[in-house]
This record gives structure tokens, C-alpha cells and sequence, in this order.
């Protein structure tokens, strides 16, 4: 069966993701510190980072996520709550730390948004959407939409923001339904083999996982060792439809 779709994780598929997330959780985090400095809204007890340092923030994101599970995939919403808990913990105001969660946010989602898609992404995109619909797919908290390969996603699925993160198969089946298309005439492209690979499978789709092994690979899914290798793969899928 030809494709008529193709659907893309984004973090650590089309980027890699793991420097972009150490700068900008201690880039918002610092800036929080020192903003407060500036701001003369330090707590008696000193700079807010030495009270709670950053391992603490992450401490409290998890605790969150356990005690509200629907959230646990809405990072934004995590991080945020767990700011404005540890401010209000400082000593500011519940208004004051608000204020000061929001403006972190501010910051975090900036830094969050200096990501360098592969070299080879543009192009591969570019010569895709020519022929085939396409959209993201992400756990993340990426607004595609605020990059500029996002031009290329007519549908973008935030995942967390659905309180249904991947590995749930309503992110994709909301894809399939905004493009248009039934499952078995979509491919998934993602680096996840829990997340992207297997519940893709399962509602059908194909999957091209972008994995670190060589472990055998169930009929439907088909190993990628980067992005770039994609058209060789939909071309040989095209070949055999």
C-alpha cells in the first residue's frame, strides 16, 4: 500500500536534543537566580538558587508528575507549577511568584526554541512535502510552529498539551484525522522505540526508528542509523507498494 503520509517525532529525530535541554534548563534557571538578585526580591535567606537548587526544581517536577498523573506529559505545565511552589516556598507572594514563574517560562521557552535541525532536514522536508502530508508529532514542549521548519508541518500534535503523551495512540489518530489519511498509509519517523515505534505499529502505521542497535526488526518498522537515510527507505518502501 503507497504512502500518502508521513509523521515526524521532533526531539532528537530532527535534532539533536540533549545539549539544547542542558542549556536551557540552566539558562532559565540562572536567569531566575539572578533576576530576583536584581529585582531585590531575595528571600533572608539568601539567593533563591542556593536554597533550591536546580536538582531541587527537578525533585519537585517529579513529585508532580506523580501526583497528577493525567499532567505527566504536560512539561510546560510541570515546570511551571513547580516554580511557582518553590517561589511561594522562598517567601514571595503568591502574586509575586507567579509573576516570576511566568517570566521563567518566558525564558525557558526561549532557550528551549535554539535548536539546529540537521543539516540535512530542510531539504529532506522541503523534497517530502512536495509529495507526501506531513505533521509532527512530539512529547515535547516544541511549538513547531515557532521554527522555521515549522512551515512544513501543516499539522503539528503536542502530545503533552493532550494530557495523552506517546506512547497513547491518540496523538497519531488525531494526525491521521487531521491529515486525512488511515494509518496504514502513514510512516512514523522517530528515535523512540517505546514512544514512536511501537504504538505506531499498532494502529498500523509503518515506523522508522532512528535506534542506537541492531536488534531484529519486527515486520512494519525498519531501523534508521539517522534522518538522513529516510528517502533510501521510502524509496524501497515505494518499490515494494
Amino acid at each position: 500500500m503507497s504512502l500518502e503520509a508521513i509523521t515526524f517525532d521532533l526531539d532528537d529525530t530532527l535534532w539533536d536534543n540533549g545539549g539544547v535541554m542542558t542549556r536551557t534548563e540552566q539558562g532559565h534557571y540562572a536567569w531566575l537566580d539572578a533576576a530576583l538578585a536584581e529585582q531585590a526580591a531575595e528571600a533572608s535567606s539568601g539567593r533563591f538558587a542556593a536554597r533550591f537548587p536546580l536538582e531541587a526544581f527537578v525533585a519537585r517536577r517529579q513529585a508532580l508528575a506523580t501526583a497528577h498523573p493525567p499532567r505527566r506529559g504536560d512539561f510546560t505545565w510541570l515546570r511551571r507549577r513547580a516554580l511557582a511552589e518553590l517561589l511561594g516556598e522562598y517567601g514571595l507572594t503568591n502574586e509575586h511568584a507567579e509573576h516570576w514563574a511566568d517570566r521563567a517560562m518566558e525564558r525557558f521557552m526561549a532557550l528551549r526554541h535554539e535548536v539546529e535541525p540537521h543539516p540535512e532536514v530542510e531539504t529532506l522536508l522541503e523534497a517530502l512535502g512536495r509529495r507526501y502530508r506531513l505533521a509532527s508529532i512530539t512529547n515535547g514542549n516544541v511549538e513547531v510552529t515557532r521554527l522555521p521548519l515549522g512551515r512544513h508541518f501543516p499539522v503539528a500534535v503536542a502530545a503533552g498539551e493532550l494530557l495523552a503523551p506517546k506512547p497513547d495512540p491518540r496523538p497519531f489518530l488525531l494526525a491521521m484525522s487531521r491529515l486525512g489519511v488511515h494509518p496504514a498509509r502513514a510512516l512514523h519517523v522517530g528515535d523512540s522505540w517505546e514512544e514512536d515505534a511501537l504504538p505506531a505499529r499498532r494502529l498500523g502505521m509503518r515506523a522508522a526508528w532512528i535506534g542506537p542497535d541492531d536488534r531484529p526488526m519486527p515486520q512494519g518498522i525498519h531501523r534508521l542509523a539517522h534522518v538522513r537515510e529516510l528517502p533510501e527507505l521510502i524509496r524501497w518502501l515505494e518499490a515494494r507498494s
